[in-house]
């Protein structure tokens, strides 16, 4: 099979089979994740994958990262302090863990979302108390200040690294059949 673009597979399916485009598409995307079918990202190198739709989460995961240190650093208002709660509790109990699971399981099909959300949790309660004892036998100690860049720096570490593996087993998947 040549290589198309996927709304000409789609109209090509629609076709042959007379199902509605719709039902065409979705039915390629099952193919997709079944293995029948590899999509090709148009990302060429590592920068444009991160520049594109492919690195979206990556940038979502970099947004929660920073709003989150700003609040947990800068927030003193009242009415900023309950969102500071949510969106720290969202920093230190999810985001750290989710981002080592996408390193570890870079492919979408690898996890169904109950598990990656399970393992995002565990992670992140098995690793933010190694920064803090880590943190503990530095000159800057367990301070709300240290404990926030760390966790901020680890999580974008870990980001870069799950963004770098995702886009190795796109481009590695991006073969035409």
């Amino acid at each position: 099979m040549e290589c198309v673009t996927v709304r000409q597979a789609a109209e090509r399916l629609s076709r042959e089979t007379g199902k509605p485009l719709y039902e065409a598409a979705y039915e390629l995307m099952l193919g997709v994740k079944r293995g029948e079918y590899a999509l090709e990202t148009g990302a060429d190198s590592f920068l444009a994958y991160v520049l594109g739709p492919g690195g979206a989460w990556l940038w979502s995961v970099a947004a929660l990262t920073a709003a989150a240190a700003v609040l947990a650093l800068y927030a003193e208002a009242p009415h900023l302090l309950y969102l500071r709660y949510v969106v720290g509790a969202f920093f230190v109990l999810f985001l750290p863990g989710y981002v080592i699971v996408e390193a570890l399981y870079p492919k979408p099909g690898e996890l169904k979302p109950l598990e990656r959300l399970a393992l995002s949790i565990g992670l992140s309660l098995a690793v933010v108390p190694l920064v803090g004892l880590l943190l503990n036998y530095t000159p800057f100690g367990i301070r709300l200040g240290p404990v926030v860049a760390s966790l901020a720096a680890l999580t974008a570490a870990a980001a870069a690294f799950a963004a770098y593996r995702k886009y190795r087993s796109e481009r590695l998947a991006a073969a035409c059949a």
